[in-house]
């Protein structure tokens, strides 16, 4: 829908309203630059905290319970965060101004039951009413369900079977372990050991939860349902399953055998030095420190789980907090970016300590990425401080584009650095003409009825967001239609994929950052660093998009609502980052007189502290659609930087 044409306002009055600001444009640039290189660590690089939902502290003590060695300074620290961010009706949410949520809202009930808060406290008697409200425990997704019943609080036989057979399927299989994502693998190794010792604490009566089981439903069949259809993929898997339930009873013992000691071995080999635990990320590094337990695995091995474990620890003045995993290498390739966009000197100090940290993280080790991709040199990066199983095509593209724009201490090396990479990348385009995260061609959607993947995460799949990207380091790299700098065939297959992707109202979703707003800015961006014609009915219709849901007060915002309902796309009060998105996504189009331009640099000079930051408690990173978000705490700064940049170079 095109919008009617609207007044050309200047900048300049526009920031002579009631309301404006005396900073100017070029002030408002300097107090952020500033303020991002106040926080840059001595090493070099940047590293802002991943904030994120109650659920991490619960089940950080709901671990400790299991394991019988509870801190009662870490558990009175978990307990508290989780009382603070109990909700007005009881509940727990997943995101900043969400609904409550049955999976941490259970959870957060559990884990104050086990530190010692009563059930007839108030604040639990209004927890557990929200919870039947709910559905109660049968609402709860299956991995949610799997630490319940280590806790012996859900009946195993009613979980999916995740076999450690699994490990021992070739490749050649329909189904196997890299069909699946490198999150999911990563979780499911140590789950398979665990379901195959089904190690099971007994509570004793006061703690258990039977208050959380809708009235007659604790004694039911507690399986997930079939669909109505006989013949759906779902009913094959749950079928499936039983077959499996029953193997799990009388398993050929040398096989059993085998398979526990190749799972043992894949996930020990992941947990080593270059890795900061199992995948860097919480669900995995829990998960393997419970099956070390079960294994009897102790010494060093299990005291570098424990550190990495403790590593993701946050603790303030005010607050105890679990990251779920550290974002170093994102956070400085970004910073790096903005700084050296908005004028900052490419050979300023900063920059160059950046350059280098950056260049000294590259990932040279040929992981599992490898069982797809077999003639390409490894490399690549990832997004925490060492993860060499785990390089991914975001980071990477993120780094090329900083690496491009600072100057090298040694100009061979970088440009061999750079160049390895690129190919990496290359390597990564799926069938469909996309990029995905971590893999390619992990796309096969029957898989998302496999019993134990209802985390919405089974897959790896090609998004938009990462497609765009892909097209911005290449012509940000000198590809591009006016100066081609490789095969522009895949470029071709590229803007095609995005052509196909686009929704029918103009927007992009947004697979890694909320949401339409984030694949929107990030699909105008890509196209128009690539060389494409930007006054194409398509293009524009992503741009007008954009307009018509900019905020009466100038700026941008969208909830994390919108995975769940697409008819809340593009809503949500203003904030920094997604407003700074918004913009680079306008800037792309050109003209940037329009108004909505003019509007959205306004808002974020307004709305800039006098430290050079800006504020935003918003949640606007995505880890799991509809499963898992994130704040990254560094994108309420450096986005708005590079957009003030870009508006400023684009004048």
């Amino acid at each position: 829908m095109l919008l009617p044409a609207r007044k050309i306002i200047p900048f300049e009055s526009l920031l002579q309203t009631e309301l404006a600001p005396t900073t100017t444009l070029t002030e408002a640039i300097h107090r952020a630059q500033e303020h991002l290189l106040q926080l840059q660590h001595e090493a070099g690089h940047w590293h802002g905290e991943l904030l994120v939902d109650s659920t991490l502290c619960s089940d950080t003590i709901q671990y400790m319970h299991w394991s019988e060695r509870v801190d009662p300074t870490l558990q009175a620290h978990c307990a508290e965060h989780i009382r603070s961010r109990q909700l007005a009706d009881g509940g727990w949410n997943i995101y900043e101004g969400g609904p409550s949520e049955i999976n941490a809202s259970v959870k957060a009930y559990f884990a104050l039951k086990l530190a010692g808060d009563l059930p007839l406290a108030a604040w639990m008697k209004e927890a557990r009413a929200n919870i039947l409200r709910l559905g109660g425990i049968p609402q709860m997704n299956t991995y949610a369900k799997f630490y319940l019943a280590m806790l012996g609080q859900f009946p195993w036989k009613f979980l999916p079977t995740i076999p450690v057979e699994l490990f021992l399927l070739p490749k050649w299989f329909f189904f196997n372990l890299h069909e699946m994502s490198s999150w999911s693998r990563a979780m499911i190794a140590p789950l398979a050991i665990l379901n195959h010792f089904k190690p099971t604490r007994t509570l004793p009566p006061h703690l258990q939860l039977h208050e959380l089981y809708p009235a007659g439903m604790e004694e039911t069949d507690l399986s997930l349902p079939q669909d109505s259809y006989f013949w759906t993929w779902r009913n094959f898997f749950l079928r499936c399953d039983s077959l499996l339930k029953l193997y799990d009873r009388f398993p050929v013992h040398f096989l059993r055998h085998r398979a526990l000691n190749v799972t043992r071995q894949w996930m020990i080999d992941r947990m080593g030095e270059g890795s900061e635990g199992l995948a860097a990320i919480f669900p995995a590094m829990l998960n393997a420190l419970m099956a070390l337990q079960t294994l009897g695995i102790s010494g060093p091995l299990f005291q570098k789980a424990e550190r990495d474990f403790q590593g993701l620890f946050v603790k303030t003045p005010t607050d105890f907090r679990v990251q779920p995993c550290l974002s170093p290498v994102w956070d400085t390739a970004i910073t790096s970016i903005c700084l050296a966009e908005s004028g900052l000197p490419h050979d300023h100090p900063a920059l160059q300590a950046a350059g280098r940290w950056l260049e000294n993280r590259e990932v040279r080790f040929r992981s599992d990425w490898a069982q797809k991709i077999l003639h390409v040199e490894p490399s690549g990066w990832a997004f925490e401080y060492e993860n060499k199983y785990y390089p991914d095509t975001d980071d990477t593209m993120m780094v090329l584009m900083a690496l491009r724009l600072i100057p090298a201490d040694a100009p061979q090396l970088r440009q061999e650095c750079m160049a390895r990479a690129l190919r990496w990348l290359l390597s990564f385009q799926c069938k469909d003409g996309g990029w995905a995260a971590f893999d390619r061609d992990v796309t096969q959607h029957w898989l998302e009825d496999v019993p134990f993947a209802d985390h919405n995460a089974i897959l790896d799949p090609t998004c938009s967001d990462l497609t765009a990207r892909m097209l911005e380091v290449l012509g940000k790299l000198g590809w591009g239609k006016n100066n081609p700098g490789g095969d522009m065939s895949l470029v071709q297959k590229a803007i095609r994929f995005l052509r196909h992707t686009q929704e029918s109202d103009g927007s992009w979703y947004g697979r890694w950052g909320v949401n339409y707003i984030y694949g929107t800015w990030q699909v105008l961006r890509g196209l128009e660093a690539i060389g494409e014609n930007m006054t194409q009915p398509w293009i524009q219709r992503g741009r007008d998009w954009l307009e018509s849901c900019q905020n009466p007060d100038g700026g941008w915002g969208e909830t994390c609502a919108s995975y769940d309902d697409p008819a809340l796309k593009g809503t949500g009060p203003t904030t920094p980052s997604q407003t700074a998105w918004a913009l680079m996504g306008l800037c792309a189009c050109g003209d940037l007189t329009r108004p909505s331009i003019l509007q959205g640099i306004k808002w974020l000079i307004h709305h800039q502290n006098p430290d050079g930051s800006w504020t935003e408690n918003a949640t606007t990173g995505t880890g799991f659609p509809g499963v898992f978000y994130l704040k990254y705490d560094l994108y309420r700064n450096n986005w708005p930087l590079l957009a003030l940049a870009t508006y400023q170079k684009g004048r």
